[in-house]
């Protein structure tokens, strides 16, 4: 997510931290972040403004004259991308006794219906008790495809006949059948066209004035740029929007939409897709977005995540045998699962301050792929029997080379992942007698292989071209070798 625009914004600001700072300098290195702005699709207007009010904040003697400019400049920055993106209010008024209704709306291929169901999941999660409304009769395949999303999320969902009824008497009996079954939440999934048209609006505006709903939620591609922008600013226009929920922000999108919309519409963005299962809809935090966008990372939303996704019992457990010194393959294998869980290792490394570098590094080089590689280690530990998880160190060479073939790898990879075991499950052995602070200082020394376990296969891949020799038959080699020179010896004797 704003892979361009964090390089560029980064590699501008960073220019202007090294060395001596003067207006001009300060002028030109606006400039340049000015242009990475507009690379990245956000508005003209909305670019130019906010880089006069960095430069103009930026060039004061309390600036200039700090000991630290570089870094006073930084934070102007992101105080201003703040400003430029928020205030957000993520809250929805539900009143006790009264059916709050949400209306959705938006282009087609925005993914309005699919983020129906992960609002709906949101809302329920947080013990509310939603019901989805199919009331988008211009494609029938929008109300199938509501019924599969709320039977998966376990939510109930409104759906009439298309021919029998129209839009806004599908929404009315819904809010009645919601008051029957006491749900408090209605969600309105709306119709959406290609592009906007009269039929549209005059159909959204009816529902708006028949039903009164509480909050008019606009669904936008985050991936179509300034058109996202433009959409919004119509659909404002037409219905007085409450908020903005940009999805596929996971995409390959340049984050100019993020940046503009609230600035062009006046019309927060509340929520924010990224990625497509239905736990994939966080709130919007203009404060978090400015740390990614100036390349801070994002510990907050990774906490957050991490707290939501994974197992509790599972990692109190895992903590318990770690301070145990017990720590198996089958341990090893449970903690990369938890880990994706919250998602891609690249991902992740750009939620970590300064390891945003490492995850676009890692999509320069060649065959470097940790997602990749996490699945052939589980690949090799789902080989094993039980008995060679729980002892690795009777996994002899015939054994190898039968789990190498049941999970499609070679040997020496095998021998990688051992390797790499023996010496974490040391560590954790050394830890259960440490102090809390001991503690802390070896986790930080594991880290970077528990959020990587598939690094030591990219260093063998890039520490030679040759494709690895496994080890028992290097040793044999030297076995022969030498049986060889001592057979040679002798008969030289002989002569």
């Amino acid at each position: 997510m704003f892979e361009s625009i964090t390089k560029n914004l980064t590699d501008s600001l960073g220019n202007m931290m090294r060395g001596k700072l003067t207006e001009s300098n300060i002028r030109e290195g606006m400039a340049k972040v000015r242009q990475a702005l507009l690379e990245a699709d956000v508005n003209y207007d909305v670019a130019r403004d906010f880089c006069k009010r960095v430069t103009d904040r930026a060039v004061g003697d309390q600036v200039l004259k700090s000991l630290k400019p570089g870094e006073q400049i930084v934070g102007i920055v992101y105080n201003e991308l703040i400003d430029l993106m928020g205030p957000v209010d993520h809250s929805i008024a539900i009143r006790r006794g009264e059916v709050a209704t949400i209306m959705m709306c938006g282009l087609q291929g925005a993914g309005k219906t699919t983020t129906c169901g992960k609002l709906a999941r949101m809302l329920k999660a947080q013990g509310h008790k939603p019901m989805l409304v199919a009331a988008d009769l211009q494609r029938p395949a929008a109300i199938e495809q509501l019924k599969v999303i709320g039977e998966q999320i376990g939510v109930p969902v409104h759906a009439e006949d298309p021919g029998k009824s129209t839009p806004v008497q599908v929404c009315q009996n819904a809010r009645k059948e919601a008051r029957a079954h006491e749900c408090d939440v209605l969600i309105l999934d709306t119709a959406g066209r290609l592009h906007i048209d009269d039929s549209l609006m005059k159909e959204l505006i009816e529902i708006d004035n028949k039903l009164m709903p509480h909050q008019v939620l606009l669904v936008c591609d985050a991936m179509t740029g300034q058109d996202a922008v433009n959409s919004a600013k119509a659909f404002n226009d037409a219905l007085e929007l409450d908020g903005v929920i940009l999805t596929k922000l996971d995409g390959d999108t340049r984050g100019g939409a993020a940046i503009s919309v609230k600035a062009v519409t006046g019309v927060p963005i509340k929520f924010i897709g990224v990625g497509e299962q239905m736990d994939r809809l966080e709130p919007f935090h203009p404060d978090r977005m400015a740390q990614r966008l100036i390349g801070q990372g994002d510990l907050a939303s990774l906490l957050e995540r991490a707290s939501t996704v994974l197992d509790q019992e599972e990692m109190a457990r895992q903590q318990q045998r770690m301070s145990e010194g017990k720590f198996t393959l089958d341990d090893f294998l449970r903690s990369m699962e938890q880990i994706q869980k919250m998602g891609s290792m690249k991902s992740l490394l750009k939620l970590i301050p300064g390891m945003g570098q490492l995850a676009g590094a890692l999509d320069a080089m060649d065959g470097m792929d940790p997602d990749k590689d996490v699945k052939r280690i589980k690949a090799m530990i789902q080989s094993m029997t039980l008995d060679e998880r729980q002892n690795p160190d009777r996994i002899d060479r015939s054994r190898r080379n039968r789990i190498a073939r049941g999970s499609g790898t070679d040997p020496a990879e095998l021998n990688d992942l051992l390797k790499q075991f023996k010496g974490m499950a040391g560590m954790m052995k050394e830890m259960a007698g440490m102090g809390m602070m001991e503690r802390m200082r070896a986790a930080q020394g594991m880290q970077s292989t528990m959020m990587n376990p598939g690094a030591q296969f990219q260093k063998e891949k890039l520490r030679s071209k040759r494709g690895p020799m496994d080890r028992d038959e290097a040793r044999d080699k030297k076995k022969q070798q030498r049986k060889q020179a001592k057979q040679q010896r002798k008969k030289n004797k002989r002569k």
